[in-house]
């Protein structure tokens, strides 16, 4: 789609429910739709909304290793419930590995080490994952009240380092939306979730961000 072709999409789909944005973005995909996760809170909703449109849909999942007990058991529990088509891709170097060799996860105080473990535990699995599945429409459950960076965003964008139509069909939610959606559709929720690569929800892991597809070959 050209920028006006985009441009024109959000106009249209922003009074659109979710359901209908997932439903015009399947059908943009000719076949190569796919939906990716992490499990974190609310993702439940994302993954119900894409499999009520394509119940095969492929599930892209980076399991970076570092997941807390709690995420991991979501995780089945969601497999299990909407019967995801779930695609995990894991590092090259395990998370007992990583930590042997390299100690502890990098805080937020350093930005350029957090970064390299971003890019060797979340990126590089994340980019294998859409190289192997190659889809044209990427589903994502992306807000824009999830930090300043996704505020700048909109529901249907063209990603160049995945070369992908990214489509966030709940971009407008709130939290009580989410939370409605959720008991509606009796889905599970899950709170003890952390993410290493981001380290706080106002980062960036790199999948969003414009350093994100350089990081990996640097790393």
């Amino acid at each position: 789609m050209t920028a006006s072709e985009i441009s024109k999409a959000n106009a249209e789909l922003r009074n659109k429910s979710p359901l209908e944005i997932v439903t015009w973005a399947v059908a943009q995909a000719k076949g190569r739709a796919i939906v990716s996760t992490n499990f974190r809170p609310y993702e439940a909703v994302v993954l119900h909304l894409a499999t009520q449109v394509q119940p095969d849909i492929p599930v892209l999942w980076v399991d970076h290793g570092y997941n807390r007990p709690a995420t991991y058991q979501h995780a089945e529990q969601l497999k299990k419930l909407l019967k995801l088509n779930l695609k995990p891709f894991l590092p090259k170097i395990s998370a007992a590995h990583r930590d042997a060799i390299y100690a502890e996860i990098p805080s937020t105080d350093d930005e350029a080490a957090l970064k390299d473990f971003s890019a060797v535990m979340k990126l590089e699995p994340f980019q294998r994952g859409m190289k192997e599945l190659a889809p044209t429409v990427w589903l994502l459950a992306l807000r824009k009240s999830q930090n300043e960076n996704r505020s700048q965003m909109d529901i249907v964008a063209y990603d160049e380092n995945y070369k992908a139509l990214k489509v966030s069909p709940v971009f407008y939610w709130s939290d009580a939306d989410m939370e409605n959606y959720l008991k509606q559709n009796n889905l599970p929720n899950e709170w003890d979730y952390f993410d290493p690569a981001k380290a706080d929800d106002k980062r960036e892991c790199g999948l969003h961000a414009t350093w994100g597809g350089k990081a990996v070959a640097k790393a």
